[in-house]
C-alpha cells in the first residue's frame, strides 16, 4: 500500500496603529520581536510604520555590532536573525556560536555566553553561529535557549547569560543522548543551525546532518525531533521521523530500509500554533539526496509537512510532498501559518514555500489541502537499482513562482551567437520538466540531468513573509540550475552504488553541479569513472560548466521576490530582486545591449512591515556612486515598486528584522560576505 498525501486526522502593536489578528499569524507584537520569525507561525511581520516608503532611504546606521573576536577564527557567514525583548536585542555570533546581549538603542555589549566544546565542536556537521536562538519568560524567570555546533540544547538566564543550574545538567541538555539511538557524542554527525522552537513551557528541537550528496554511508544518524520542558529539560517526547516497526508510516519503507537508512531530520525552522496546540514540522529528505536505491518506496516521513501535538508529538496529520525524494528537496523553510478567506470562508491555513517554487497550501487543523494538489506522472530515470515514484504531488493553485525545469526556451539569447553555444552547452545535458531524474554521468553524454530550480531552490531557508492585513504572502526565489549526474564512488568515499558527480575528459568531479552563473566544483578525484567513455571526437569537447563566456546558461531573472494573493491563490507580481551582478553589467559579450535588472542568484529572507516590504542584496554589487557593498531594498507591498535603499558594505545573509525602542523603529538585519566578517547593522531615521 502506498501511503499519500494527507492520513489522518495581530494583535501588533505600531508607532501609530493596532492592529488584531488570529494568534497563531499575529505578527510581532508591542513593537519587540521575540521569536525568530516574528511569532510563532513564522509570518515575519511588524506592523511598525513609522519607516515608510517616503523615508526608508533616509535611513542612517543607529549602531553596528562586529563578531570578528567572537571564535577562534571570523566567521563570513553569518545568517542570524536577532531577537528583541524590554529593550535588549540577543543574538547567536561567531564561529563558536556565542551568545550576546545588547543595548537595543546603543548595541552595547551587555553579555557574552561561550562555550568551547573542543573536539566535538570541531567534528560538528553545523558550525559557524546558526540562525539564532529562542526566549522564554513566566514571571520574572526569563530565558535565553539555543542548540550549540556541537548539539546541546543550553538554558541561559536572559539577564546575565549564566546558565541555569536546573535546566538538564548545569544548563545543559546533551542532544546526542537520549535520541533513541546510538550514536559517538564527539563524531556522531547530527546538529542544527536553526534556531529552537518555544511554546507553552515546551521547546521543540529538530535535526540537521552533513550534506546527503556524498554520503559515507546509507545509515547516517536519524534526525528525530524532540520535545523538552522549558523549565527542566526533561524529554517530553520524541517523534520518530523514520519511523520504527509497528508505527505508522513503517510500511512505505520496503526490504527493509526504514532500519538501514539515516537523515530524514528537520533543519528548517518549525512553526507552532498555540491554540490547536499543533507543531507544524518540514521535513527533508533520507540518506542520500540523488540515489534511493537502497531505501524503496515512498519514504515517510522524508520531504513531509508533518503536524503532531505540541505536548505528545503524536501526529494529527502530515502530507508528503515529494514521494521518494531524488532531488535534493528538502523542506527547507518554516511553514507559514496564515488566516485567509477563501470562496467567502476564513480559514485557518498553513503554507508551505519549497525548494521547488510551489506553495503548498493545507487547513492547518485537518491537513486539507486549500485548493486540490493533484498526482502527476513524472518521468521515470535510468539509473540502475533506483527506485522511481511514478507520479509526485503537484499544486493547482497557486501557480509555480519560478522556473520549473528545463526546456530550450529557458536558455540565454541576448545574441544569436550566445544563444547558438548555450544550445551546445545544453547538448551534453539532459533536460526536462520537474522531478526528471539525474542520470549516470556518461563522458559522450549525458554529463547529467539539467535541474532547474536547484537544489539551494527556488526558495531555500529564508523562506518567506505574509502580511495578515492584506492576506499577500511575498515568497523570494532563486532560479538556478545544477546538472545533476551520477558516478560510482572511489575507493573509501561511500558504500553508495552511485554518489554526486560529474564524468568530464577522463575526470571525476565531485560537485556534478556546474551552476547557472558558472562554475561549479571541480575537485579532481585522480581516478576514471567507470562510467566515463572515450569522448566522442566529432561532438567537440564536453561541457560540464553551465555557462557561456561567463554569463548564466539560463535567462534572467535569476532572482525574484513573488506577491501571492492568498485569498486567492494567485500571483500580484513577481519583480528581480537585486541589481544586476558586476559580472553580468560588465561582461564583454553583452557590450552595448540593454539588459534589464536580472536580480541575483538565490533567495533572500523577507521581512513585511505596515508599509513595506524589505529585503536585501545577496551579493556585493558596485553602486552607482562607485562603492562594492549591497543595498538594502524596500518595495511598495501592492505594486512591487521599489521604492528606497540603503547602502550595506556587505551582503545580507541573515534575514532582517524590526523593533520599536524609545519611540523610534529600528531594521537590523545580519550582513557578511567574502573578506567581510559577521556584522549586525540597525539602521534607523535621522534625529529631526
Amino acid at each position: 500500500m502506498r501511503l499519500r498525501s494527507l492520513v489522518a486526522l495581530i494583535v501588533g502593536l505600531s508607532l501609530a496603529t493596532i492592529t488584531h489578528e488570529a494568534a497563531a499569524q499575529h505578527g510581532a507584537p508591542n513593537g519587540e520581536w521575540k521569536t525568530y520569525g516574528g511569532d510563532l507561525g513564522n509570518t515575519r511581520y511588524s506592523p511598525l510604520d513609522q519607516v515608510n516608503a517616503a523615508n526608508f532611504s533616509k535611513l542612517e546606521v543607529a549602531w553596528r555590532f562586529k563578531t570578528d573576536s567572537l571564535g577562534p577564527t571570523r566567521e563570513y557567514t553569518f545568517e542570524s536573525t536577532p531577537l528583541m525583548v524590554d529593550g535588549v536585542v540577543y543574538s547567536t555570533a561567531g564561529s563558536r556560536r556565542a551568545v550576546v546581549a545588547l543595548d537595543a538603542a546603543t548595541g552595547e555589549l551587555l553579555w557574552v555566553h561561550r562555550l568551547d566544546e573542543g573536539e566535538r565542536g570541531k567534528a560538528a556537521p553545523r558550525q559557524l553561529s546558526g540562525r539564532g536562538l529562542a526566549y522564554w519568560k513566566s514571571g520574572n524567570d526569563a530565558r535565553i535557549l539555543y542548540v550549540t555546533p556541537g548539539y546541546q540544547l543550553i538554558a541561559l538566564d536572559a539577564h546575565t547569560g549564566t546558565r541555569i543550574s536546573t535546566f538538564g545538567k548545569a544548563g545543559i541538555v546533551d542532544l546526542k543522548q537520549n535520541d533513541d539511538q546510538d550514536m559517538d557524542l564527539v563524531t556522531g554527525e547530527v546538529g542544527l543551525h536553526a534556531t529552537p522552537v518555544v511554546a507553552k513551557d515546551v521547546v521543540i528541537v529538530g535535526a540537521a546532518h552533513r550534506t546527503g550528496a556524498n554520503p559515507k554511508t546509507i545509515s547516517n544518524v536519524k534526525g528525530y525531533v524532540r520535545g523538552f520542558d522549558v523549565r527542566t529539560g526533561e524529554r517530553l517526547w520524541i517523534f520518530h521521523t523514520i519511523p520504527q516497526p509497528g508505527e505508522f508510516g513503517h510500511e512505505s519503507w520496503l526490504k527493509g530500509s526504514a532500519e538501514n537508512t539515516g537523515n530524514t531530520g528537520v533543519w528548517a525552522q518549525i512553526s507552532v500554533d498555540e491554540e490547536l496546540e499543533t507543531v507544524y514540522l518540514p521535513v527533508e529528505e533520507p540518506t542520500g539526496d540523488y540515489f534511493g536505491a537502497n531505501r524503496p518506496g515512498d519514504g515517510l516521513f522524508g520531504e513531509t509537512l508533518l503536524a503532531v501535538d505540541l505536548y505528545t508529538g503524536k501526529r494529527k496529520w502530515h502530507y508528503q510532498l515529494v514521494h521518494h525524494g531524488i532531488w535534493d528537496n528538502d523542506i527547507p523553510c518554516a511553514p507559514i501559518l496564515i488566516d485567509v478567506t477563501v470562496d467567502g470562508k476564513r480559514v485557518k491555513a498553513v503554507a508551505q514555500p519549497t525548494k521547488q517554487a510551489f506553495l503548498y497550501v493545507f487547513d492547518r487543523a485537518t491537513g486539507k489541502p486549500i485548493w486540490p494538489i493533484v498526482e502527476k506522472a513524472v518521468p521515470k530515470g535510468d539509473v540502475p537499482g533506483e527506485w522511481y515514484s511514478p507520479t509526485q504531488p503537484f499544486p493547482t493553485k497557486p501557480p509555480a513562482y519560478d522556473r520549473q525545469g528545463v526546456t530550450a526556451n529557458d536558455l540565454i539569447d541576448f545574441t544569436p551567437a550566445l544563444r547558438k553555444e548555450a544550445l551546445d552547452v545544453a547538448s551534453w545535458h539532459r533536460m526536462g520538466p520537474l522531478f526528471t531524474p539525474p542520470a549516470v554521468s556518461n563522458i559522450n553524454g549525458p554529463l547529467g540531468t539539467l535541474m532547474a530550480p536547484s537544489q539551494d531552490g527556488g526558495t531555500n531557508w529564508q523562506g518567506g513573509s505574509f502580511d495578515p492585513e492584506t492576506h499577500i504572502l511575498y515568497v523570494p526565489s532563486g532560479s538556478t540550475v545544477v546538472s545533476k549526474g551520477l558516478v560510482p564512488p572511489y575507493p573509501g568515499q561511500s558504500e553508495m552504488a552511485y554518489v554526486e558527480g560529474n564524468a568530464v575528459s577522463g575526470a571525476r568531479t565531485t560537485g556534478g553541479s556546474g551552476s547557472a552563473a558558472g562554475g561549479g566544483r571541480s575537485e579532481f578525484q585522480g581516478e576514471q569513472s567507470q562510467a566515463a567513455k572515450p569522448a566522442d571526437a566529432s561532438r567537440g569537447p564536453p561541457r560540464a560548466a553551465l555557462n557561456v563566456q561567463g554569463l548564466p546558461l539560463l535567462k534572467p531573472p535569476y532572482g525574484t521576490i513573488s506577491a501571492i494573493d492568498m485569498d486567492k491563490g494567485t500571483i500580484l507580481w513577481r519583480v528581480p530582486h537585486g541589481e544586476t551582478p558586476d559580472d553580468i553589467k560588465n561582461n564583454p559579450a553583452l557590450k552595448g545591449l540593454n539588459i534589464p535588472r536580472t536580480g541575483q542568484a538565490g533567495s533572500q529572507g523577507t521581512l513585511v512591515t505596515k508599509t513595506l516590504l524589505i529585503s536585501g542584496e545577496r551579493l556585493y554589487t558596485t553602486t552607482s556612486t562607485g562603492e562594492v557593498g549591497a543595498m538594502l531594498r524596500a518595495y511598495d507591498k501592492a505594486t512591487g515598486r521599489e521604492v528606497g535603499a540603503v547602502y550595506m558594505p556587505a551582503p545580507q545573509s541573515g534575514s532582517p528584522m524590526t523593533y520599536a525602542y524609545n519611540g523610534e523603529q529600528y531594521v537590523v538585519v545580519a550582513i557578511s560576505g567574502a573578506q567581510y566578517p559577521g556584522e549586525l547593522l540597525a539602521f534607523k531615521l535621522p534625529k529631526r
